[in-house]
């Protein structure tokens, strides 16, 4: 029945393959090399085990490895966020020849070589200026992570995980900006510092996880949520850096299916993140907010205009994603949706969707746009 639903609603597109790619070739490389003699360590070792090796070697020689192995250097946990920033900005150079490279190749079809071509302007763009790209890989359709403000002093950051269609691609969008990670994440740290400016605040554009196309199986499934989850996990965990008060507290903010994948990590998150906000959720995975088995504030939102409410809030053999969030007996705190406008709304400036998102991300309430 619930399969019958979700083919009658239009969740039945298929999501194409990825294909292993330049990461996989620099993991090589960095398990074949070495500095000053010392092999180096197992980009799969902990975070704290990570911070160790990086403390050890003086600044030139940390340069060098994040200029010889940008795309393992740029993604490794318990590496110095200022070193991160600069081997990503080595990775992008790098995949935007590729691309170019690419958009001239013969063994490529014409709708490939406009993807490349496509794909070699959004790296581009991801270089412009001075942007902070905290997570980067180019693999098949790609992820990635940007922070907004200063990372290494935040009190509080705020971590925002999109939905479908989340690829390197989509990252950003020039059409519609806040429908897209960067665009919800720079919004959202301009509304916190707009309105808590005593707050040392930062904001994550967290796309650093592998995410349904299309509104297929996988978006009526929690593989790819699972998967996320873990991610999310690790992210939240060893990721952000310690600053003289201590590690930040941390809020979420999950967009659609984005929100499954926080429902899935709940459990499994640091005592650091005091609050998980959904919007527009198709579900969490639970039945009510006991059942996240978090000690996190759960908050929720949906536009009434929100096409996902006619998503089935079910769940029966694998499809679906359980009861709806904003149900009053779900138990979620609810958060005024006043001027959104439909499913992708939520971060536009203006909105009390923002005002309320930014209260909960920079002091932990929904301020003047909670309801209920």
């Amino acid at each position: 029945m619930v399969f019958v639903l979700l083919l009658t609603t239009g969740w039945t597109v298929a999501q194409g393959d990825s294909q292993p790619g330049a990461r996989a070739a620099a993991l090589t490389a960095w398990e074949q090399g070495s500095i000053a003699g010392r092999p180096l360590p197992d980009p799969d070792a902990s975070a704290r085990a990570l911070t160790g090796f990086f403390g050890s070697l003086d600044a030139g020689q940390q340069k060098r490895l994040a200029d010889r192995y940008p795309l393992v250097v740029g993604n490794l946990d318990g590496a110095p966020v200022p070193l991160r920033y600069r081997a990503n900005r080595a990775a992008l150079a790098d995949a935007r020849e590729a691309e170019r490279a690419r958009t001239h190749s013969p063994q490529l079809t014409e709708q490939g070589r406009q993807t490349a071509g496509r794909r070699m302007h959004r790296f581009e763009s991801i270089l412009s200026g001075d942007r902070q790209i905290l997570a980067f890989d180019p693999t098949g359709n790609g992820r990635a992570a940007e922070v907004f403000g200063d990372l290494s002093r935040a009190e509080r950051v705020s971590v925002v995980v999109p939905g479908i269609d989340t690829e390197l691609l989509t990252f950003e969008r020039t059409q519609r900006p806040h429908s897209a990670p960067v665009g919800m994440a720079r919004a959202l740290q301009d509304q916190q510092r707009e309105r808590y400016p005593g707050v040392r605040t930062a904001t994550v554009a967290w796309a650093d996880y592998t995410a349904p196309r299309g509104l297929g199986l996988d978006a009526a499934s929690a593989k790819l949520a699972q998967d996320g989850a873990e991610r999310l996990i690790d992210f939240v965990r060893d990721a952000l850096p310690r600053h003289s008060g201590g590690l930040p507290e941390v809020a979420l903010f999950c967009h659609s299916y984005g929100s499954v994948a926080c429902g899935l990590a709940a459990e499994g998150l640091p005592p650091r993140v005091t609050d998980i906000a959904v919007a527009g959720s198709p579900g969490m995975r639970a039945d009510n907010v006991g059942e996240l088995h978090t000690e996190a504030r759960v908050w929720a939102i949906r536009d009434d205009d929100d096409w996902i409410a006619d998503v089935p809030h079910l769940e029966f053999g694998g499809l679906g994603h359980g009861a709806d969030p904003v149900a009053p007996e779900f138990g979620a705190r609810r958060l005024s949706a006043e001027g959104v406008s439909g499913h992708a709304g939520y971060f536009v400036p203006g909105t009390t969707s923002l005002a309320g998102f930014a209260s909960v991300g920079a002091v932990g309430t929904g301020g003047s746009a909670a309801a209920g």
